[in-house]
């Protein structure tokens, strides 16, 4: 069977491109990178190629020489794909295709096939295939041989209409469905969201690959697929952690990668706006791996996209059971406070964790307890749908409600009993 599944995986090349003033080992890093994702689509890597110019090649990425440099490697190799870890044009991916007579796709055009493959549910499915149209508009010249063609004859005279026109309009046309689909995805998404405003949030942010699913199956007893595989989650997965009489909602969310296409972040909008609505974001890391500093660092650019930077952030270092040099937890024990280190595979310090989540839901959360008049059902409902009322006692004729209340609705519940900010 294995060797089934090898004779069945395309034979591919990748090509990188060290740029003036990049350092060579950074470009192997993402080509070592590419390989995984090539390996995660289906691909067996057979060479790697690497060429190193002062400028892109307007033509062919990595010039003409290197090109036919690639075009008799792939001819020697007996290879199906080329697999460039820049965005090429639609023009350079053209002219390296006619040369090398294979298939060539970008870093891009990768990862949107692994989305593909990986997504499950109708919000993914439709993120993913918005992502792809939004990636194929431009490219359309080289994918189909008809395109030459005029769209004439009875009815349609004059100068016709270019079968490249036609796809291209079906192609907007879908975009503009899916985007439409996309709206109301969000709408219902909104609506599930109050439904959770009054519970504290958590969301599990990371590098993809650095072990959140398997955090949040550990920490809320959930059944989350784990795989040792990039970008194995696309959708958000919403569970409860629950510690006493404490509760905590945790958030596992698409991972992020170098060089992600700025359209699928875009396209991951729905998904990833369960972040924006966390109360506190928690940054996981393989902290075993040499490049997790610049992992963390595309984290840290992807949240600041999403506008989400000022949240309250503890550091997660996973896989520590695994990492060789222990003196790198006491450096960054003092560099990236707040800060834990764990693994959660062996269940190694979780229950430090734990204790620094609550700790946080207390610190952002406000506990007040008010007397309202029997007669006041309302508000008594309403602080059930804006807060978590913790107990309600009956006294006389008045109602002793205990509650807390998230930043997010302070306000709201603040003009519900007439409070003012100075009183409270």
């Amino acid at each position: 069977m294995l060797d089934t599944e090898i004779k069945n995986k395309e034979r591919a090349i990748v090509v990188g491109l060290v740029r003036d003033g990049q350092e060579r080992h950074l470009v192997d890093e993402y080509l070592d990178e590419l390989e995984l994702l090539a390996d995660t689509a289906g691909a067996e890597v057979l060479e790697r190629i690497v060429q190193t110019r002062d400028r892109i090649d307007s033509a062919y990425m990595i010039g003409r020489g290197k090109a036919k440099e690639l075009a008799d490697t792939a001819k020697y190799l007996d290879a199906d794909l080329v697999i460039f870890d820049d965005d090429l044009s639609p023009a350079q991916a053209k002219n390296i295709e006619q040369l090398c007579q294979v298939k060539v796709v970008d870093r891009s055009g990768l990862i949107l096939d692994i989305f593909a493959n990986h997504a499950r549910t109708r919000e993914a499915r439709t993120q993913v295939e918005l992502a792809q149209l939004k990636y194929l508009l431009p490219r359309l010249t080289r994918q189909w041989k008809h395109l030459s063609r005029q769209v004439g004859g009875i009815g349609v005279r004059g100068p016709g209409e270019t079968q490249l026109e036609v796809d291209r309009r079906l192609i907007r046309k879908r975009i503009a469905i899916l985007e439409k689909e996309l709206q109301q995805i969000a709408r219902q998404r909104s609506i599930r969201r109050k439904s959770r405003q009054d519970e504290f949030k958590a969301a599990l942010v990371g590098y993809t690959n650095v072990g959140k699913s398997t955090l949040l199956n550990v920490l809320t007893n959930a059944d989350v697929l784990v795989k040792n595989q990039l970008f194995a989650t696309l959708d958000s997965t919403i569970r409860t952690m629950q510690k006493d009489d404490r509760k905590v909602l945790l958030i596992d969310t698409v991972g992020f990668i170098r060089k992600l296409p700025h359209h699928l972040v875009a396209s991951f909008k729905s998904t990833l706006e369960e972040v924006t609505e966390a109360d506190l974001l928690l940054h996981v890391i393989d902290v075993s791996l040499p490049e997790f500093r610049e992992q963390m660092k595309v984290v840290h650019d992807v949240l600041q996209e999403l506008k989400v930077n000022d949240r309250p952030v503890i550091k997660v270092f996973n896989k520590i059971d695994v990492l060789q040099d222990t003196s790198l937890i006491a450096e960054l024990k003092q560099t990236e406070q707040p800060c834990v280190f764990i693994s959660a595979q062996r269940g190694i310090f979780l229950q430090e964790l734990e204790q620094q989540i609550l700790a946080a839901a207390e610190q952002v959360c406000k506990t007040m307890q008010v007397e309202l008049p029997n007669d006041q059902t309302r508000v008594v409902s309403q602080l059930h749908e804006l807060t978590r009322v913790n107990d309600i006692e009956y006294v006389d004729n008045k109602v002793i409600v205990k509650f807390t209340v998230l930043p997010v609705n302070a306000d709201k519940v603040n003009r519900l009993l007439n409070i003012t900010p100075d009183s409270v």
